[in-house]
């Protein structure tokens, strides 16, 4: 997977992720809310990519127009619907003297500071609560998965990446993106399994995959699921 930018006509750039794919046989473009995903075969030209980028340029800028167009932001308010491991829950704001620790009742999550309306905020101060909910979660998962693996437990570190929700290194570190906290517990178990088989397999071979559906035996659903949901997780 490589990070690329490709100056198009009109003067801007459009930045891509691109993944080389040595089954294909034909290049592939991929629009959603990562961005641009080229795939392509082996022993295809820089030179190539290029000039198709720039013979799709205005199908290219239409399609991450409309991304953007969807991905409205989060406004962070009393009332503002949140997702936490897949269900919906409410942000509450209230004026107190002091900034108090964020409560979570299972349905409403609570924030207490002087200036409720210092929505800055109050965004740091979820963000900092998804964030320790999540290194909670991933690493019971981690540890449960591991042991069905018959692997060491290997270390767990958050990422904010903007392209992917999980990475494993050749160091046996695993990564895994914050903002996954808001999925259904299936997709984020099956996430977690995904970056373990690469402990097994550091590629994406029938072998990676087979490790994967050992430890998540409906991986192809939720795999989907996550690529349907991705965007609105990003709005956070």
């Amino acid at each position: 997977m490589i990070q690329r930018s490709l100056k198009l006509p009109g003067g801007h750039a459009v930045d891509y992720t691109l993944k080389v794919s040595p089954n294909r046989r034909t290049i592939g473009l991929r629009i959603d809310a990562n961005g641009l995903t080229v795939h392509i075969p082996k022993r295809i030209s820089q030179q190539t990519v290029d000039s198709l980028l720039r013979d799709k340029s205005d199908w290219i800028a239409r399609k991450l127009g409309e991304w953007q167009e969807r991905a409205q932001p989060l406004e962070w308010m009393d009332g503002a619907r949140l997702q936490y491991l897949g269900n919906e829950i409410t942000l509450t704001l209230r004026q107190d003297d002091r900034n108090r620790a964020l409560e979570f009742d299972g349905s409403r999550l609570h924030v207490a500071q002087p200036d409720p309306e210092d929505l800055k905020a109050v965004q740091r101060k979820v963000a900092k609560w998804y964030a320790a909910q999540a290194r909670s979660d991933f690493t019971r998962r981690i540890e449960l998965l591991s042991a069905k693996l018959g692997v060491p437990t290997p270390p767990v570190f958050l990422s904010n990446a903007r392209t992917r929700w999980g990475s494993c290194n050749s160091r046996g570190e695993i990564r895994l993106h914050w903002r996954l906290i808001q999925a259904a517990p299936h997709i984020i178990h099956y996430v977690v399994a995904h970056e373990l088989a690469h402990l097994k397999e550091m590629n994406h071979s029938p072998k990676f995959w087979a490790w994967v559906e050992k430890l998540c035996p409906d991986y192809q659903k939720s795999r989907e699921q996550l690529k349907a949901i991705s965007h609105q997780l990003h709005l956070m």
